[in-house]
């Protein structure tokens, strides 16, 4: 008999979301200490929805756990950021050229696209620019490449505000992510797959170039 995941809880939840976005933001930079009382009181809840939240954090990477120095948010160097950029470029071109080919509707892309064009700040564009990515690969038709993707989705965000609070390069990556939906608007599958691909992997080279280059 097949038993289906226990629901988080709602405070869980909502200081779950509510760390991740600051993480996700810049609210929170890489390194710092991520104290289960100091949250508990901002967010008027006790520690233990503090500390499940903190844990699925760990799971989905964005923070680290240390029996020596505590929760902290995960720092982004270059291998961590090629690691993730990885396997975005082994799965995402695939699952957008699978969405292209099932001739899926595309009106959640063209619509966060807008969305980051206007945007006012780099916390709201890189909000919209994560879902014009997710509502391109989402509807691939696999719902496990869907969630693999996602499994790396958090870390790839905050690879890329960290290099955007170094070197903001947010317009040129605006005029990418036009291209690739220009693409994948005309059913050009495998144009719209080289593009994600030639996007991810450019983003990475600029952002955390090898060898310090």
């Amino acid at each position: 008999m097949a038993f289906a995941p226990s629901p988080i809880p709602s405070r869980t939840q909502y200081v779950l979301e509510a760390i991740k976005h600051d993480i996700l933001t810049g609210g929170l930079s890489p390194g710092q200490a991520l104290v289960e009382t100091e949250l508990a009181a901002r967010f008027g809840v006790s520690k233990t929805p503090v500390r499940e939240a903190l844990k699925t954090l760990a799971g989905s990477g964005l923070v680290v756990m240390s029996q020596y120095k505590g929760v902290t948010v995960r720092m982004v160097d270059a291998g961590m950021a090629r690691e993730v950029y990885d396997v975005r470029l082994l799965l995402e071109p695939e699952a957008v050229r699978r969405t292209v080919d099932a001739g899926a509707p595309l009106d959640e892309a063209r619509n966060a696209l807008g969305r980051a064009d206007a945007a006012e700040d780099p916390a709201e564009r890189s909000l919209a620019n994560r879902d014009f990515h997710r509502a391109l690969y989402l509807p691939c038709g696999n719902p496990l490449l869907g969630r693999m993707l996602d499994e790396v989705r958090d870390q790839a965000a905050l690879v890329s505000t960290v290099a955007w609070a170094a070197t903001p390069s947010w317009q040129r990556e605006a005029a990418e992510h036009e291209e690739i939906l220009r693409l994948a608007l005309a059913g050009d599958s495998a144009g719209a797959a080289l593009a994600v691909h030639g996007h991810i992997a450019s983003f990475v080279e600029r952002a955390f170039p090898e060898d310090g280059e």
